[in-house]
């Protein structure tokens, strides 16, 4: 089989992949939660290396203290460490959120840009931060978001050969159409913590089974 025919049987088999998460999972929100762009911004920021359930912990009284861009680019940084310290990395992570926010206030008053370009300008974004807020702030599916769910099980529907999260996005821009790119990501992250886990896969529960080349097969470490 030549290499496109393989690209087109792999782009029509992650078609029916995501055919069948949006069954599976008909409403499936960002878990984080936040009330505006830039709340959004601080929260994906502070969910690196860390879960969703304890970053909302955290964000009701951080936004109770400091609810915008202005707030968070004058708050005192011993206070704003110790209102995040549990999320993990705290002290890098409050410096990147006031430095995000101080750039906010100079150059985009106190909004979260809507580029990519511009959002990447920020400490502490990258692409995953910034495609969460695009397609979650506004409607904006500038690319995939590829957190550890989205690697791990990309990875084992055979969908890309990389684990590096920028080669994997650039496959699963190519198989997926842009308005679905972020229900791919959001649906595959709720499927990742429900069926897909990392150690222990639940193959026999798994409606994407029949389309997956790792389904009940021993999971290599490294490799999920």
């Amino acid at each position: 089989m030549s290499i496109t025919r393989k690209w087109a049987a792999k782009k029509q088999r992650a078609l029916e992949i995501l055919v069948r998460l949006k069954k599976l999972y008909l409403d499936a929100p960002c878990t984080l939660n936040y009330a505006t762009p830039v709340q959004l911004l601080v929260a994906t920021i502070l969910s690196a290396q860390c879960t969703d359930e304890r970053v909302n912990l955290v964000t009701p009284e951080l936004f109770r203290r400091f609810p915008d861009a202005v707030a968070l680019a004058n708050a005192d940084l011993a206070e704003l460490e110790a209102l995040i310290r549990s999320t993990g990395f705290f002290r890098n992570k409050a410096k990147n959120i006031q430095a995000a926010c101080t750039l906010l206030v100079k150059e985009f008053n106190g909004e979260v840009p809507r580029s990519m370009e511009q959002l990447l300008k920020l400490p502490g974004v990258a692409r995953k931060t910034a495609n969460v807020v695009l397609a979650h702030a506004y409607n904006i599916n500038a690319g995939v978001t590829v957190d550890t769910h989205v690697k791990r099980l990309s990875y084992r529907l055979g969908l890309t050969d990389y684990e590096d999260p920028i080669r994997i996005e650039r496959d699963l821009m190519r198989l997926l159409p842009q308005p679905d790119w972020e229900n791919w990501s959001i649906r595959l992250v709720y499927h990742g913590r429900a069926i897909c886990k990392a150690k222990n896969p639940l193959c026999g529960a798994c409606v994407l089974a029949d389309l997956c080349p790792s389904a009940a097969l021993p999971i290599i470490e490294g490799n999920n």
